[in-house]
């Protein structure tokens, strides 16, 4: 039997990391030096994939947040602001990110206000950091997840 508190806690992690995982396959495949549509779409492929998984983590941690009944940040930092938070213990609950994952997060973080604002002058060199982000996150934000649901959940039903 499965705890539908988690359903799309969980959907969201999945996604993050999948969209992550193909962050760090795009980037690995190259290409973006073309001048041509495959070095366009090569580009615009590794920043869609990048946001897209920070857009997908960050809905996840927002989730978290409502079902231990914390409201989420508010205003112009909110994005810094969550991954701050839920990278500490806070009113009782664990920290939801450990150390490693929370620095991971925060640099995709990063990248993604860089690629949404930045479109062209995105430099794919510079990626480099945010990509091995992506790859951190893409090999333990699962694992994270389901510690920090062991810790206030206990052991998840099996389903």
């Amino acid at each position: 039997m499965s705890d539908a508190r988690w359903f799309e806690i969980l959907e969201n992690v999945a996604a993050a990391t999948e969209h992550f995982g193909r962050s760090v396959e795009l980037y690995a495949a190259g290409g973006f030096s073309d001048a041509d549509l495959a070095g366009y779409k090569a580009k615009m492929a590794l920043m869609h994939a990048m946001q897209s998984g920070h857009t997908s983590m960050q809905s996840a941690l927002v989730r978290v947040l409502g079902l231990v009944g914390e409201q989420p940040p508010s205003g112009p930092d909110w994005h810094a602001d969550l991954i701050a938070r839920v990278s500490r213990a806070c009113g009782g609950r664990p920290a939801v990110l450990p150390p490693l994952i929370a620095k991971a997060a925060n640099e995709t973080r990063r990248f993604r206000h860089v690629a949404m604002r930045s479109y062209g002058i995105f430099e794919t060199a510079l990626a480099r950091p945010a990509v091995l982000a992506a790859g951190a996150l893409a090999g333990g934000l699962s694992a994270a997840m389901a510690e920090f649901r062991r810790k206030i959940d206990g052991e998840p039903p099996s389903g």
